[in-house]
């Protein structure tokens, strides 16, 4: 089963990435307080840092900014919102290798309501990580292309009528975080009624 040969490969592969993007935020932190000589050494890696980390920080000093918080804090809300993601895009990815486990189990077994069953949780993945993406365009500066309207389509209908219910909170969606909850309660019931 891949859910038990590859996912601890990938797993470790992301957690790695997400420890050096977290030093390189750490140290962004440090420097900035600590203020360098910029025409040192120390000063000149710290520049490197800031160049090198600015894209996902940014977001964050804009937000901070907008209450009137130093943006010196900025690195920290960029590793919160790293670690949520990080664990999100773990789940999202454990839960493709265990779809693609489930449909070669209900192939083996020749059950269709086993293989239905994995087909509806898969779909039901699919739009978790299609509201996962927007998340993502949301918080980062991305331009309009047509693979995100692609996404805006697919999840507008879904997350709209949430939105006006909830609205947003600076730049947390929090109607797609009940969203979400929702879709994950709908598919334990496909896997009860379907492969249980």
């Amino acid at each position: 089963m891949l859910s038990l040969t590859v996912y601890p490969i990938v797993f470790l592969v992301i957690w790695i990435a997400f420890a050096v993007i977290a030093s390189l935020l750490i140290l962004r932190l440090v420097l900035t307080w600590a203020d360098p000589n910029p025409f040192g050494k120390v000063g000149k890696f710290a520049f490197w840092i800031r160049r090198r980390t600015e894209k996902w920080v940014y977001p964050a000093a804009r937000m901070l900014a907008t209450y009137g918080v130093n943006i010196r804090y900025a690195p920290l809300i960029t590793l919160l919102v790293a670690l949520i993601l990080t664990y999100f895009l773990t789940q999202v990815i454990a839960n493709t290798f265990f779809v693609i486990d489930g449909l070669l189990l209900g192939v083996l077994r020749g059950s269709v309501s086993i293989v239905i069953g994995f087909v509806l949780y898969g779909i039901l993945s699919v739009l978790v990580l299609l509201i996962f993406v927007r998340f993502i365009a949301s918080w980062f500066v991305f331009s309009s292309g047509s693979f995100l309207g692609f996404v805006h389509r697919v999840t507008d209908p879904i997350l709209v009528p949430f939105q006006r219910w909830i609205p947003p909170v600076g730049m947390f969606d929090l109607s797609a975080m009940i969203v979400l909850l929702l879709i994950w309660v709908l598919q334990s019931v496909v896997l009860s009624v379907f492969v249980r």
